[in-house]
């Protein structure tokens, strides 16, 4: 007599748990999808791009996209009031605006990083200055303390960029410090603690890793925020300066088109548009897949 045994599953690996949770959000999914894509295009946007984005072709002024009559397939999205290549600048902005929003969230994290695990640790005076710093800032509406820090600092992108970062600074600076501070009154860190750990240690060998997680999906979702203050910026004209491809500066230079030339300005707002909602999605998923709460 034979009996059938079935065998448990392999337990998986945490790359493979990582993947099931964030691929059960179909969104998700499809965000990373996108930003995949439009990472690709920005990275090779030498290679991708069928023409120059500062490249003008006057005998092809304000001409419609390919499948509209009067359009030409060397121009696939049709070109602007001085014959500028939409789909070429639009990849090239793309490449800025990637760029803009990894140099804002890389410093507002790693600052609010700092600032958080300082004030989460020490308590005390410390925190007190530190989150009523914290407190001024979000006091200002984001959008209208970067426009300030512009104006002082003069329009330019790296400035606009080190705008955006110090807007985006108190949302890492109080999760640091929440998450901080329920870490430790954990039983690893009193032991840690007991057994002679320095407070660099116990700050960014046991603490820190312990609070990534809610840190990966805020730096997500500060990544498509950068990316619409930076049009914000740039439609405003305190970001990138002219001829430089932004998706916000080509907002605002076809405004005066918007009634006969309407792909000029639909296509730039559709980036802007389809990015923010992809990283915003990808985020969403990053949220399912790494917080435990949600995987109960």
């Amino acid at each position: 007599m034979t009996t059938n045994t079935v065998s448990a599953p392999a337990p998986r690996t945490p790359i493979q748990e990582f993947w099931h949770y964030f691929s059960s959000n179909k969104g998700a999914v499809a965000g990373l999808a996108f930003i995949v894509l439009i990472c690709f295009m920005a990275v090779f946007a030498d290679i991708v791009a069928p023409h120059s984005p500062s490249a003008q072709a006057r005998d092809a002024l304000l001409l419609p996209p390919a499948w509209l009559d009067g359009g030409s397939w060397s121009y696939l999205l049709g070109t602007d009031d001085v014959g500028r290549d939409i789909f070429s600048r639009l990849i090239y902005g793309a490449r800025l605006s990637l760029s803009v929003g990894a140099f804002a969230v890389t410093i507002s994290l790693v600052v609010g990083i700092l600032l958080g695990l300082v004030a989460g640790y020490f308590k005390g005076v410390v925190d007190i200055c530190i989150m009523r710093l914290v407190d001024i800032m979000l006091a200002m509406p984001s959008l209208l303390l970067a426009i300030a820090i512009v104006a002082i600092l003069g329009p330019s992108i790296f400035n606009a960029a080190l705008a955006i970062s110090l807007v985006s600074l108190p949302n890492y600076v109080r999760l640091t410090r929440a998450a901080t501070m329920t870490e430790m009154s954990r039983d690893y860190v009193t032991s840690s603690r007991v057994l002679g750990a320095s407070p660099l240690r116990l700050m960014f060998v046991c603490i820190l890793p312990n609070c990534l997680a809610p840190l990966i999906v805020q730096a997500t979702l500060g990544f498509s925020s950068a990316i619409l203050d930076m049009a914000a910026l740039g439609f405003l004209g305190l970001g990138a300066q002219p001829p430089t491809p932004e998706w916000g500066s080509m907002l605002a230079d076809a405004l005066q088109f918007v009634q006969r030339a309407w792909w000029v300005v639909t296509f730039p707002g559709l980036m802007i548009l389809i990015t923010v909602l992809a990283f915003n999605l990808m985020g969403d998923g990053l949220r399912d897949a790494l917080d435990p709460k949600l995987k109960q």
